[in-house]
């Protein structure tokens, strides 16, 4: 894997050419008083160096002579490596992870200055690490008092995000690989929550046995919270409270995925919980699933990010005006977004080491992002009608039958030179194979 993130560096380098760039690793978090979170690496730093303790900094200076790749990490301390675990240390850094030079943590200040004075600009991204914020901005400050006398130093700061994020949106094989393997995982975990679903079950029973399967075949645990949301739950985008029972003709829809080497999958489906859709599920899960077969043809090479949205609200409003939920011409519908009271998030977002990945949708301000071999996407449309829910102005009133049902159904899905590949296709999610004969 070392000869992975040694290109990861290379192409970034080639992007910052004279530029230096501070990348630091994420902070521990406080879950309540003394107790911390499970330790998750920051992003960025993981993709460029793969190392996975706190308190690091990595320093890439393409310019300099000796050094292009720097770490900085916690030395070796016997003592606390008995209450907190094994840190790698600076001697072994270095050998396992590739570095240039390796210096303990407490020498940054005394070390970053060489790095910085013969560079033409800092990148770096101003996130949650407040110390190490301000400390780079000292140092930017002191470089620019000396440059009068050196004729050179940094004389801007810029995000990071805007070199390194394109990268990071075009998977290499690598990364596809584990974002395979964590499809593959999440893939089996759905399919038994489908057989152990029933009524009378409570949510976080089915949670429980999905996670159980994350961890037992080797996923770090959940990417994100789980989940499981049985009839009228499903109208809550994010409902996380997992705590209701199920009952008979409830829907269940279970939006869950797992993580493997930090690498992530976003897996959604939606089921009857006795075996059978009822005449006004099926019509509102067939309309859903009409909308993302049509979305997901659309990601392919050279495919611009808003086509493949587009596509699901055509759909969707289409269907919607011929069941009698919305009424009027289709492109005015869609001018004045009179589906949102259906279908109110987008069809979709980027997945990599983050749920939510890096790269930006747009080119610029007036062009959207044309889709690469590599690209990996999640296709996720959705309707929730819920039991509270009000017609929009113009609009007929909503009969009983429909309220309380929300649907989604969501894959990954790899861009490739040809058709688009769906890493997760291995879930069922037509309606002969969701009903129990």
């Amino acid at each position: 894997m070392q000869t992975e993130y040694q290109q990861r560096r290379d192409r970034f380098m080639a992007k910052i050419g004279k530029g230096t760039a501070i990348v630091g690793s994420a902070p521990m978090a406080v879950m309540h008083n003394d107790v911390e979170y499970t330790y998750r690496q920051e992003s960025d730093f993981y993709y460029l160096t793969g190392f996975n303790e706190a308190e690091a900094i990595a320093v890439f200076a393409p310019h300099h002579e000796e050094h292009k790749f720097i770490l900085f990490v916690q030395p070796k301390e016997r003592e606390k490596e008995i209450w907190t675990g094994y840190r790698v240390g600076v001697e072994a850094a270095k050998e396992e992870y590739g570095a240039d030079v390796v210096y303990p943590i407490g020498e940054f200040d005394a070390q970053i200055q060489q790095y910085l004075l013969k560079s033409d600009r800092i990148y770096y991204h101003m996130g949650r690490d407040e110390e190490l914020n301000d400390k780079v901005i000292k140092h930017w400050q002191r470089t620019l008092r000396g440059y009068q006398k050196r004729g050179s130093g940094p004389m801007a700061i810029e995000d990071l995000v805007t070199v390194l994020h394109p990268l990071r949106r075009v998977k290499s094989e690598a990364e596809i690989q584990m974002l395979r393997q964590a499809a593959e995982i999440a893939g089996e975990a759905h399919r038994h929550a489908m057989a152990f679903t029933k009524p009378g079950v409570y949510e976080h029973e089915i949670q429980a046995e999905i996670e159980y399967l994350f961890r037992k075949n080797g996923a770090m645990g959940p990417a994100y919270p789980s989940i499981v949301a049985a009839g009228g739950n499903a109208c809550i985008l994010h409902y996380i409270e997992n705590n209701s029972q199920v009952e008979n003709g409830d829907l269940v829809l279970i939006d869950a995925g797992c993580a493997c080497d930090y690498y992530n999958s976003d897996i959604t489906r939606t089921f009857p919980a006795n075996g059978r859709f009822t005449p006004e599920q099926k019509t509102i899960y067939e309309l859903v699933l009409k909308a993302q077969l049509a979305s997901i043809e659309k990601v392919v090479v050279g495919s611009t990010w808003d086509e493949f949205h587009k596509t699901s609200v055509r759909v969707i409003t289409e269907g919607l005006i011929e069941i009698g939920l919305l009424v009027g011409e289709v492109d005015k519908l869609i001018e004045e977004e009179k589906y949102k009271n259906f279908f109110m998030h987008g069809t979709g977002h980027w997945l990599g080491l983050d749920v939510h990945d890096a790269g930006g949708y747009w080119i610029d301000s007036e062009n959207w992002y044309q889709f690469q071999p590599g690209n990996v996407i999640t296709v996720e449309p959705g309707i929730y009608i819920s039991p509270d829910i009000v017609a929009a102005e113009g609009q007929p009133e909503i009969a009983d039958r429909w309220k309380g049902i929300g649907i989604r159904i969501e894959d990954d899905v790899l861009v490739t030179t040809g058709k688009p590949e769906v890493l997760t296709a291995a879930v069922p999610k037509l309606v002969h194979e969701l009903e129990r004969l």
